[in-house]
């Protein structure tokens, strides 16, 4: 923990998917009610690890040149096209096959996520940083009840996580030098990412993001300037520093 550092955060700005949401347990849960309407059958909690494993690619082909500016609805449409084809799935309807591709906006948010996020809001303008685009990460917030301040997203900058353009618009958009800002994410790719740019980083790691037998890395990284167990948590050893 960097206590210099921390004490400067204006503003948190959190990755969502892993981080905020449950994304696995949601999207298994969805796709199963399509397949029990449907009539088919499947390991759901496969099919929803499936579906997200086309996200990183997709993204890769955007930030390569291979395809232009995607936002990430189109890119889950396009994974879950292909998906549906190798399942041999092909008595969805255009409208089903959209409401499928957007379980996406209706991912429960993990049990300390709205608790905490309420309580880090009170002292920090707090903001969603992910690779979603706006729309989905609006409904996502309505329905999950998440109360950001705004909605900082990958579609505004015109560049995916995790490119340096996308982190350093938190800087612009909310008019605060860049080290006044801390990128909070269950993922040490981003936040490593993150704090090249210049941005204070908040470890939040979630055991049961990829299931129950997720194996969580603990270890303390130079780019990490504070761990905590979750949101509640976060807010607690934030305000502490705030007392120093």
């Amino acid at each position: 923990m960097r206590g210099k550092n921390l004490a400067q955060v204006k503003a948190m700005t959190f990755d969502v998917f892993g981080t905020v949401v449950d994304w696995r347990s949601s999207i298994a849960r969805e796709i199963q009610n399509v397949g029990k309407t449907k009539g088919f059958d499947l390991d759901w909690n496969s099919f929803a690890d499936e579906w997200r494993s086309g996200y990183a690619p997709s993204m890769n082909k955007v930030r390569a040149g291979e395809l232009p500016w995607t936002k990430i609805d189109n890119l889950h449409r396009m994974i879950l096209d292909e998906l549906l084809s190798k399942h041999k799935i092909s008595n969805l309807s255009e409208e089903e096959t959209d409401g499928l591709n957007r379980a996406w906006h209706r991912l429960d948010p993990w049990p300390d996520s709205v608790e905490g996020l309420t309580l880090l809001k009170k002292d920090y303008i707090i903001s969603s940083l992910s690779n979603g685009n706006v729309s989905l990460l609006v409904n996502m917030a309505k329905y999950g009840g998440l109360p950001w301040d705004t909605v900082l997203s990958a579609e505004i900058a015109k560049h995916y996580k995790p490119d340096p353009e996308s982190y350093l618009s938190t800087s612009e958009y909310l008019g605060l030098p860049i080290n006044q800002v801390m990128m909070v994410a269950a993922h040490k790719n981003d936040l490593k990412a993150a704090k090249s740019t210049g941005m204070i980083t908040g470890y939040v790691p979630r055991p049961k993001e990829h299931g129950e037998n997720t194996i969580v890395d603990y270890a303390e990284e130079e780019y990490v300037d504070i761990i905590a167990d979750d949101f509640i948590d976060l807010s607690k050893k934030m305000s502490a520093i705030k007392e120093v």
